[in-house]
């Protein structure tokens, strides 16, 4: 049967094109992608599926019940885009002036649909269901995820695989970690203050770009000596903001803005404490005051290990041990840690990189662009995973 399905995978192949095509060039932000996922849906329905749409808000949820017993096996992609301008000079470039789909979420998207059309050309003889979710938002905490678990997308299932095209390897390849794979995603503001003043008179002043220089090198204190250096934590100050354009004049307040990334949630917890409680003794040092908001994102994504097992022997069984990348851990964050949370679940990366097409910018680059032939490879380790669960499964 797989091998029917990998050979109508190809055929289709011009078709996911075109779709990803279209959804590329009229990309729509988190939370608002009205449009992305009525293209969604109508798409679903016309191969047979049972669609829900309006899923924790703009999720869409299709079921195809195979003809034979066994498992529900649910496939996770997103479609959200980024606020960045697209500067590709290519002939499906977006239309929609600073959005573009600078992460790949068109080609989860389409791969994934071509997945869906494959597989309801043979429901006859597949065994079990396969619930495809198709989400909003996954750039945008809060997310689509966990609203999309709280509506009951995952009722039934049980197991999850997601994929991520990537862009810093090279197309037909696979990457899979087990264990964790992405990091818990926080972010912090810090508003400093304190007296501006004039600059030849800075003992007049309480100076919040000094407190706010020293606050940024205290806070690296946290991951050099305050956390286990065997559990991994990431701070980043990446916005320091005050003063105006005036070159003596000592402004009253600074804001900083940064992030977190963790695994470890008691780490996650005491670096969250220890940061506020650095802020506050800094200011309480020179006599200035704070406000400081931080802001919990996604949590860590954890493969499964025996799933991740199965998947990767998988991957071995259809591109080899070249195909295969066995990777690390990243820092960054995704929020199919929500679905991990719930049901055993594994999220693999699939090349994209192809510097003959110049696909070799960094995802939510200006100039990201991926090869369309991963759609294909990501459709056949969906495909080669959930059939091969439902063999060991079967009673």
């Amino acid at each position: 049967m797989q091998e029917k399905l990998f050979a109508r995978l190809q055929e289709i192949y011009p078709e996911l094109v075109q779709f990803r095509r279209d959804l590329h060039m009229y990309p729509e932000l988190s939370f608002k992608e009205e449009n992305t996922a009525k293209k969604v849906a109508d798409k679903l329905t016309s191969l047979g599926i049972e669609v829900r749409t309006g899923v924790g808000g703009m999720g869409v949820v299709g079921l195809l019940k195979g003809g034979k017993p066994g498992k529900t096996v649910a496939l996770r992609a997103d479609f959200d885009a980024l606020p960045i301008q697209d500067e590709k000079e290519v002939e499906y470039k977006s239309r929609i002036p600073g959005v573009m789909h600078a992460c790949g979420h068109d080609i989860h998207t389409s791969g994934l649909l071509g997945v869906a059309q494959v597989l309801s050309e043979f429901r006859d003889e597949l065994p079990g269901n396969v619930v495809f979710l198709h989400q909003f938002a996954e750039e945008l905490p809060p997310g689509g995820a966990k609203a999309m678990v709280e509506a009951g997308c995952l009722d039934g299932v049980d197991v999850v695989y997601g994929a991520h095209v990537a862009s810093d390897f090279p197309v037909g390849k696979v990457g899979i970690a087990t264990g964790f794979v992405t990091a818990a995603a926080d972010s912090f503001e810090i508003v400093l203050y304190g007296k501006g003043g004039h600059g030849a008179y800075p003992h007049t002043a309480i100076d919040p770009i000094v407190l706010g220089s020293q606050v940024v090198m205290n806070l690296q204190q946290i991951a050099s000596r305050q956390v286990d250096p065997l559990k991994q934590v990431v701070l980043s100050v990446c916005s320091f903001v005050g003063g105006g354009e005036a070159y003596n004049v000592i402004p009253d307040q600074v804001k900083l803005k940064g992030t977190v990334r963790t695994y470890d949630e008691e780490v996650r917890t005491a670096v969250e404490a220890s940061l506020k409680r650095i802020v506050e003794a800094s200011c309480q040092a020179v006599g200035a005051s704070c406000e400081v908001t931080y802001e919990r994102g996604y949590p860590a994504t954890w493969n499964n290990p025996e799933e991740t097992a199965h998947v990767e022997a998988e991957v071995l069984r259809l591109f080899g041990e070249d195909g295969l990348l066995r990777i690390p851990p990243g820092m960054g964050g995704e929020d199919f840690a929500y679905y991990a949370q719930e049901r055993p679940a594994t999220f693999f990366m699939v090349g994209g990189r192809n510097p003959d097409i110049n696909a070799t910018y960094p995802h939510h680059h200006p100039k990201f662009d991926v090869d369309e032939r991963s759609m294909i490879q990501t459709g056949q380790v969906f495909i080669a995973a959930l059939l091969a669960y439902q063999a060991r499964h079967q009673s």
